[in-house]
């Protein structure tokens, strides 16, 4: 009899075990204010599993009370959202993303109407030069920059000194910044510890390691020297989704 009520306790512990971890499967929407969100990657940074939202923002993961789900977009904040059970009693999960606003530096040039220059220096400078070949010109599409008209007049050699004045001074500006960082240094100096021991589930040893591992990439040169915490944090919440710990 005892032998009989000892296995019975036994089954039902490890039955109530096998139940509190069991996976749960989440349903959820994701928005840009109230336009649906195509092609967002959901990312369950605990268990490290990814899918994309559908044409309508919809999308379905597996998760776990606990887990931390990541959503990452383009040109969008990172959102993370932490599963509790009044998370998981919800019919579906509505999430909102908010555009990323990102500083423009505006430079005055004399005699000419005021331009805000992009980080993409290149697209500008062909602005800059059909504006000066189209002379009869009334406004310079620079659709998420600036939009107004300007004036006729300015012949290419004098706008090309100008051009030469305005990026020379840029350099300038970007050197009192102090020297670019390594990608390991930048995201030491710019990512808070949390965010790879508790957003990343990173241990304290493997934190070198995986950021050796995300310098490797042809692009972390680049996101470095872009000096900007998100996009140093979108970067690696992708990469986490290929890295394997020794």
């Amino acid at each position: 009899m005892k032998t009989k009520l000892l296995v019975s306790i036994c089954t039902f512990i490890l039955y109530q075990s096998g139940f509190a971890q069991a996976s749960e499967r989440i349903q959820g929407q994701v928005h840009f204010d109230k336009t649906a969100a195509t092609k967002v990657e959901v990312i369950n940074a605990t268990t490290k599993t990814v899918t994309l939202t559908d044409s309508e923002g919809n999308f379905t993961i597996n998760i776990e009370i606990n887990d931390v789900l990541v959503f990452v977009a383009k040109n969008h904040e990172i959102k993370e959202i932490k599963i509790s059970v009044a998370v998981l009693n919800q019919d579906t999960l509505k999430v909102t993303l908010s555009s990323k606003i990102e500083e423009l530096k505006e430079v005055v040039v004399q005699n000419m109407p005021s331009i805000k220059l992009s980080k993409d220096v290149k697209w500008e400078q062909a602005k800059l030069d059909q504006y000066a070949l189209e002379k009869n010109a009334k406004k310079l599409k620079n659709l998420g920059v600036y939009d107004g008209t300007i004036e006729n007049g300015m012949d290419l050699m004098r706008i090309g000194g100008m051009i030469f004045k305005l990026f020379k001074k840029e350099k300038e500006v970007a050197a009192d910044k102090g020297p670019l960082l390594a990608f390991t240094d930048a995201a030491k100096t710019r990512c808070k510890a949390d965010f790879f021991t508790e957003t990343l589930q990173l241990k304290p040893g493997q934190i070198d390691n995986f950021l050796a591992f995300c310098a490797k990439d042809p692009k972390a040169d680049s996101i470095a020297s872009e000096r900007n915490e998100l996009t140093l944090m979108e970067f690696m919440s992708t990469k986490i989704l290929h890295y394997k710990p020794n």
